[in-house]
């Protein structure tokens, strides 16, 4: 068996810096970096993707709503029009980085609300599929499972690798729970590393109210914001080796 891990990263701002991505991409075998619009900046994504190659991580874009102050977990009311364009634009912050150091773009994944949205609007989804399509019809696409996002990027024939959090709370239905509701964030790195071998070795976990849900998963995500970020990639990654689970990029 082999799974990926995947951080949300590259999300410092000007002077004000989140995260610890230096050593958090030691641990990880992909990053989403954002690309400007919820978080990061051009520096920052020049540092990131040049220490990404340096390390061996795939580089995949992490587009967000334009909404910095909010860091992109706020939803906007953006026509699906504006979603295309939006997508559009960050991925191609990202890839003038990456053409300059001769790597490609690994993948593509929504951000926070965006992404959450893309997981019950089919508008949304389908105007995000449509982006990376026309970007690069090779290009695969992260999802939450069973979402309006997965039939979409399916239905114009792109590569979908779906995903799951050891280290966020479930809704009964298969969602995220919302940020802020008892159980959504989970801080202790031994309970993410627990959740995250049972995900992939059961292809199950308790949703927030105890009920047993269905999990399908390429990759578990790390957000590298999480006060312990660090120390819960460190220690999922430690106990999937130890159940003989090789970890590397999807």
């Amino acid at each position: 068996m082999r799974m990926d891990l995947n951080a949300d990263a590259g999300e410092s701002f000007g002077s004000w810096k989140l995260g610890n991505d230096e050593e958090l991409f030691q641990y990880v075998t992909s990053a989403n970096l954002a690309c400007g619009f919820h978080a990061g900046d051009p520096l920052t994504l020049y540092k990131s993707v040049r220490l990404c190659k340096q390390l061996g991580v795939a580089l995949g874009a992490h587009p967000g709503f334009p909404d910095l102050r909010g860091f992109g977990r706020r939803e906007m009311a953006a026509t699906p029009r504006e979603v295309y364009t939006d997508v559009l634009y960050q991925l191609g912050a990202l890839s003038a980085f990456l053409r300059v150091e001769g790597l490609p773009l690994h993948h593509v994944k929504a951000h926070g609300a965006l992404y959450n949205l893309a997981a019950k609007d089919a508008a949304t989804a389908k105007a995000i599929a449509q982006a990376v399509h026309d970007f690069d019809p090779g290009l695969p696409v992260v999802v939450l499972p069973s979402t309006p996002l997965e039939a979409e990027a399916l239905a114009l024939g792109l590569q979908v690798v779906r995903e799951a959090f050891p280290e966020r709370g479930y809704a009964p239905d298969g969602r995220l729970a919302a940020r802020g509701t008892p159980g959504s964030l989970i801080h202790d790195p031994e309970e993410a590393a627990r959740r995250a071998v049972r995900i992939v070795l059961a292809g199950e976990l308790e949703a927030v109210d105890g009920s047993l849900i269905r999990l399908e998963a390429q990759t578990l995500c790390i957000h590298g914001d999480n006060p312990n970020a660090l120390q819960i990639a460190r220690r999922i990654r430690q106990a999937l080796e130890a159940e003989g689970i090789e970890i590397r990029a999807f």
